[in-house]
Parts: structure tokens; C-alpha cells; sequence
């Protein structure tokens, strides 16, 4: 007997052990993908942002140093091109969500009693996404072109100017960033919403509430979740995007955002260095308007 419960004291402690090693090792694969796939490009990006022109060779060719000079240049240089795409983010994500809410409010609320319209409704708001974002992009500057049935309305009826332009504007781009990513703000609404337990809605009209007030203290507190969700998942791919404003879809000279001049300094200039730390200047830069919004928001826990 005593030599059992031995046996058995010996044994209690190794169960914790390999259940660790049985964790570590579904983990394994995870980890792998990140450090090659997530860790070894941002460290390559890095160390690229920071070299220096090669001394006898030609244009594009670089050699590594620690020239933490390149980031001040770009700064200096393209600042109205980071103010500006922070901006048409911004501008583009509160569009989102005040088209958005409403939306997925009634899918989510409003439309549960019948499920067939709520199904339907949803499909048409993941429609966009059959298609490619270059060819729906493309066809809003088709659209919206000068010698379009919209802009040639627009002009007959006095609301825009003989000479006046819509493409290559900033309404334009802001517009087309709004469109493009509705979806990504509505179905994180339409989640948060369709769970909102319709009794806490009741109890504050029992208590005299009117709607406005239930609306602002018992629905926007509960669908935040979604909000916070929505509003990253738009305003961060909008703040790199670099399809609407690129001169060749909805945007112009003026219009230039950070991606642009990232694609710009790749591929045109060969500047890799400039590109690269103007890429982990944009990284830099939302990871830290990102965890201001969600500390200020009150949902830490979605980090």
C-alpha cells in the first residue's frame, strides 16, 4: 500500500508536465508560421529601413548600416502624406459607421422575426466581396467620371460646376474608401446586435426612457464590442489603402496617401530604405492609435 501510494504521489506531478508539452506542441505549428511568416519579414523590413545608398553601385542597391537618418528624412518629407491618410481613414471610418449602424441594426434587431429578409439582407451585404475590390473600385471611377450619367445630371441640374471634377478630389477617395469597406464595419455590428437581449430595451421603456435615451444608455453601450471591432477592421486597412487614391482609380496628384508613396519608392524610385520606414512608421502608428482608441472605448479585453 505505501509503496502505490508513492507510485501514485510520483505520477501527480508529471500529468501537468505533459499535458505543457502536449499544448507546446499544438502550438508548434502556429509559432512556426508567425516567426517565418509574421517575424522574419517585419525584422527583414526593418533592417531594410535602415540602410544606406551603396557607395559604387548603382541605383537601387543598398548596403546594411544602422541609419536611423532615413526616418527623419521620410517624416520631413511625406508628413502631409501620413496627415492625409489618417485623415481620409478617419473621415472614411466614421462614414462607415454612421451608414453601417443603422444597417445592421435593423438585420440584426428589427429583421429577426423574419428570418427569410434577415438571411437575404446579410447576403447582400457580403455581396461586394464575389468581386474583386480592383474591378468594383474601377467601376465607381466609371461612375463618377465627367462624362458619366451621374456627374452630367449633377451639372444639368446646377449641383456641381460646368468645370467641375469628382474624381481625383478628396470627397472621391473618401468615398470610395467608404464603400469598400462598409462590410467590414457592418457584419461586426450585425454580430454584436443580433445577440442584444430585446428585454433590457422593454425595462428601459418600462422606466420611462424614450427611444433616444434607451438607444444612447442601454443599445450603444451593449453593441460597443462591435463598434470597437467595426471601427478596426475599417480604419486600419483604410489608413494603408492605396487603390482609391492612386491616380489610376478615384484619386489625384493631391490625393496621394501613405500607400501610395510606399508602392511609389518600391517600385518606381527604388528607395527601399524610405518605403520600408515609412511602412514601419504606418505599423508604428496605428498600433498606437489603436491602443489609445480601445483603452479610451473601455474594451481592453478585445487586445
Amino acid at each position: 500500500m505505501a509503496f502505490a501510494a508513492f507510485a501514485t504521489a510520483e505520477a501527480q506531478p508529471q500529468a501537468p508536465k505533459r499535458k505543457s508539452r502536449i499544448a507546446l506542441l499544438l502550438l508548434l505549428p502556429g509559432i512556426l508560421y508567425l516567426v517565418l511568416f509574421f517575424l522574419t519579414p517585419l525584422i527583414s523590413l526593418t533592417l531594410t529601413s535602415l540602410q544606406v545608398p551603396s557607395e559604387f553601385g548603382d541605383i537601387g542597391q543598398y548596403d546594411y548600416a544602422f541609419n536611423w537618418q532615413n526616418y527623419v528624412d521620410v517624416v520631413q518629407l511625406y508628413w502631409p502624406h501620413i496627415l492625409r491618410s489618417f485623415g481620409y481613414a478617419l473621415a472614411a471610418t466614421v462614414l462607415a459607421l454612421l451608414f453601417s449602424y443603422p444597417l445592421a441594426y435593423f438585420i440584426g434587431v428589427k429583421a429577426r422575426r423574419w428570418p427569410l429578409l434577415q438571411s437575404l439582407m446579410l447576403v447582400l451585404v457580403i455581396a461586394p466581396f464575389f468581386i474583386s475590390f480592383l474591378l468594383r473600385t474601377l467601376a465607381w471611377k466609371q461612375l463618377l467620371s465627367d462624362e458619366s450619367f451621374i456627374i452630367t445630371s449633377l451639372k444639368a441640374l446646377s449641383l456641381l460646376a460646368p468645370d467641375a471634377h469628382f474624381t481625383g478630389t478628396p470627397f472621391a477617395v473618401i468615398f470610395g474608401l467608404t464603400y469598400n469597406f462598409i462590410p467590414f464595419m457592418t457584419l461586426p455590428l450585425y454580430t454584436t446586435l443580433e445577440r442584444l437581449d430585446l428585454r433590457y430595451l422593454e425595462a428601459g421603456s418600462d422606466l420611462y426612457a424614450n427611444p433616444f435615451t434607451v438607444f444612447r444608455k442601454i443599445t450603444i453601450p451593449l453593441s460597443m464590442p462591435g463598434i470597437v471591432a467595426g471601427t478596426l477592421l475599417t480604419f486600419i486597412p483604410a489608413a494603408g489603402d492605396y487603390v482609391n487614391a492612386s491616380r489610376d482609380f478615384l484619386g489625384g496628384p493631391d490625393t496621394q496617401m501613405m500607400g501610395n508613396v510606399i508602392e511609389a519608392n518600391f517600385l518606381v524610385l527604388l528607395n527601399y530604405p524610405a518605403a520600408a520606414a515609412l511602412s514601419i512608421i504606418l505599423m508604428a502608428a496605428i498600433l498606437v492609435l489603436v491602443g489609445i482608441y480601445v483603452r479610451r472605448s473601455g474594451t481592453e479585453d478585445l487586445l
